[in-house]
């Protein structure tokens, strides 16, 4: 393998973008959840907590729940080559399960992500399975890219048939920013993969609180403590709490929600600007909704993305879902 590798950047992460992204997240109090995969260290915390308490590493009927939905897919699709578009493609371990599936078939892979660290140790894991000059890294923010549809599809090879994943992205954006980005991308003979963190059991709330330990826990604190220790913030400055919320109100969507407030006056300095936070001033660190079945179905719906396919696992923590721009005509069992 090369010592080397071309990787894109994308406008939307451009120092003056970022700059923008970061000011606008003090001046809301509420951080843009790209700032906790910026640096090496970040990304490295993350990955540390992700193989610790996610149940796609951490319990083998999760992760057969994707390797299931991986292999029906397969077979679903015609002959020809294939190009894998992670978006959001984290450390690349669900894609890298996804292409060796693929066995056999020319396979390209686009990993983006708002990480540089993230994109490249997603290459460097599908360069095991596939030649290291189909990976092509693209460093990008799936939420401002607006002509993102374009620029992939400038770099998706002739002739190939295309697959989609967006794994473990639905919970960390604002639904009615993000589902028109994602819609926008997915063309008519396309294939989407995605996955949403569910709330099991019968009772939506409480598989909400059942799973709050996933993310009120040292390893998240710790890795959410780390953008604010960036800024000069040190952790009795204030207290990190985790709340369950309704979101949008009366959307009958739940989160579980990551603040800091603050028990002191503190002043966080960003090149020129200064933002003083106050004694129980609170800042969002963090979010990420838990769905059902029906709701997922729901959120792509008014976007024109059909499920065609689910396999829920069999915890019920963890759902997989095959989308398209429009039903097939005959479905894969569910």
């Amino acid at each position: 393998m090369s010592s080397t590798i071309n990787v894109f950047i994308h406008s939307s992460q451009f120092p003056d973008a970022v700059r923008k992204d970061l000011l606008e997240s003090m001046r809301r109090r509420a951080v843009n959840h790209k700032f906790h995969y910026d640096t090496i260290r970040q990304a490295q915390k993350w990955l540390c907590l992700h193989e610790t308490y996610s149940p796609a590493r951490t319990r083998p009927e999760v992760a057969n729940t994707y390797h299931q939905a991986f292999r029906q897919t397969v077979k679903r699709l015609g002959q020809g080559p294939v190009q894998v578009i992670g978006l959001g493609c984290g450390g690349g371990a669900k894609d890298c399960a996804l292409i060796r599936c693929l066995e056999g078939r020319t396979v390209h892979y686009r990993a983006v992500d708002v990480s540089t660290a993230l994109v490249l140790k997603a290459c460097q894991a599908a360069g095991e399975w596939m030649p290291p000059d189909r990976c092509l890294p693209l460093v990008c923010d799936l939420a401002t890219a607006e002509d993102l549809p374009a620029e992939i599809e400038e770099h998706s090879p002739s002739g190939s048939i295309r697959i989609l994943t967006f794994f473990g992205m639905l919970p960390n954006f604002e639904p009615a920013i993000i589902l028109p980005r994602l819609a926008a991308l997915v063309k008519p003979d396309d294939c989407l993969l995605c996955s949403a963190n569910l709330a099991p059991g019968d009772d939506y709330r409480q598989g909400v609180e059942r799973v709050r330990p996933l993310y009120d826990n040292a390893l998240t604190r710790d890795w959410l403590m780390t953008f604010l220790s960036d800024l000069g913030v040190e952790a009795d400055d204030g207290t990190m709490r985790f709340s369950i919320e309704e979101h949008p109100a009366g959307s009958g969507l739940l989160r579980i929600a990551a603040y800091f407030e603050f028990l002191r006056g503190k002043q966080v300095r960003i090149d020129s600007v200064n933002f003083d936070f106050q004694p129980s001033d609170v800042l969002r660190l963090f979010f990420s909704y838990r769905h059902t079945p029906a709701l997922v179905k729901d959120l792509l719906a008014p976007h024109g993305l059909s499920v065609d396919a689910q396999w829920i696992s069999p915890c019920g923590e963890e759902g997989v879902f095959l989308a398209s721009a429009r039903p097939w005509p005959d479905r894969l069992p569910k």
